[in-house]
């Protein structure tokens, strides 16, 4: 696990604050808006991988992320989030170290969607997808607005 003074980083979906991370999700990122409670429980219930980031003193959620994949050559990485407060920790860093460079997708094409954090995804190999790519857009209007 990577080495972030005072947080501690783990994959126990258990130990997941779904309350916390609903409220933090809706009020304060472009890309979860559109979702319902209920989305989003089946979202984390589904998820083949989640890392949460955890405040070692008192146990607190502090940041998270999750990944959906085949298990075997490619994974999705979504919801990537650390609390306002405790941004410039390197949290952000060490949740992405944690879900694909040392789980069991290090070795996968992994894939994400972002208007922000590009520097971050740079450091881990994620680039511009070159011509072999393709995507068909979301059909869902409150998604695409």
């Amino acid at each position: 696990m990577p080495n972030v003074d005072g947080v501690d980083f783990s994959t126990d979906g258990a130990r997941i604050d779904r309350d916390w991370l609903w409220d933090e999700l809706i009020e304060h990122t472009y890309w979860g808006k559109y979702r319902t409670r209920a989305m989003f429980d089946h979202q984390l219930d589904q998820a083949w991988r989640i890392v949460g980031a955890y405040r070692a003193d008192d146990g607190a959620m502090i940041g998270f992320c999750r990944a959906v994949s085949d298990g075997v050559a490619l994974a999705y990485l979504a919801d990537v989030y650390v609390a306002r407060d405790e941004r410039g920790h390197e949290i952000g860093k060490g949740l992405v170290r944690v879900m694909i460079e040392e789980g069991p997708g290090r070795d996968f094409r992994w894939m994400l969607h972002t208007a922000d954090a590009h520097g971050l995804y740079e450091q881990f190999g994620f680039a511009v997808p070159d011509a072999t790519y393709m995507e068909r857009p979301c059909r869902m209007a409150h998604i695409r607005d």
